[in-house]
């Protein structure tokens, strides 16, 4: 059998959050008296860091010390309303299971900040499974670009060709795809007709087998 790696998009792929990701960006838009909708987030924040995010909102450069007060104050609404409701997404935890038992190497790679991280972790037993977790911290670009997951083969210590990924954004496909990896996308954000350009798409992990990942190395 040869040797592969896995990457792991954490919000929208190992956790079904987005909508509550849009609750709370509604929210910090109230605060300051706008409005904000879910095709907005689809569009310009799904899959993107937050200083990427926050320039688009405030529709310039920020400062590095307004970035961190605004990240916080949106991300603390965020854990707040989805406390409550967090939980895998379905077949995550078989999945991973199995990828353990055959020794893949695993890694998280998402835009997101070390606090919702951790958030994740207290809630979902899942650390284990992942020999390391790049967030945004780690990256100088953030996604579209393919930095993260050229970090994650590396990581693994793996050519990406011997990589998959598992994404749910559009800006997460491209991302892996231009780093070289096997994309699989779900669809818990977006429609199967804008995530063409992976090369497999699921609605969950319960869809997935090992057989199916290895016909995507082959391929």
């Amino acid at each position: 059998m040869k040797k592969f790696g896995v990457a792991f998009d954490l919000d929208g792929t190992m956790i079904d959050n987005n909508a509550y990701h849009i609750l709370s960006w509604q929210e910090f838009y109230k605060r300051r008296n706008r409005s904000f909708t879910t095709e907005e987030f689809i569009q310009h924040f799904n899959g993107k860091t937050n200083a990427d995010v926050l320039k688009y909102v405030f529709e310039g450069p920020l400062s590095s010390e307004e970035i961190d007060r605004y990240t916080n104050e949106k991300e603390e609404i965020y854990r707040e309303i989805y406390k409550p409701h967090i939980k895998p997404v379905n077949g995550l935890i078989g999945l991973l299971d199995q990828l353990q038992a055959l020794q893949a190497p695993m890694v998280i790679a998402t835009s997101g900040i070390p606090v919702n991280i951790e958030y994740m972790f207290e809630n979902i037993p899942v650390r284990k499974y992942f020999m390391d977790v790049i967030n945004s911290t780690h990256i100088t670009h953030g996604k579209p670009h393919p930095e993260i997951y050229q970090v994650a083969a590396l990581r693994m210590q793996l050519n990406p060709s011997q990589c998959i990924a598992f994404e749910d954004s559009v800006a997460g496909v491209q991302s892996a795809t231009d780093a070289g990896f096997k994309t699989v996308a779900l669809t818990t954000t977006h429609q199967r007709e804008e995530l063409q350009h992976a090369d497999l798409i699921v609605t969950d992990f319960t869809e997935i087998s090992i057989e199916k990942l290895f016909k995507l190395l082959e391929a």
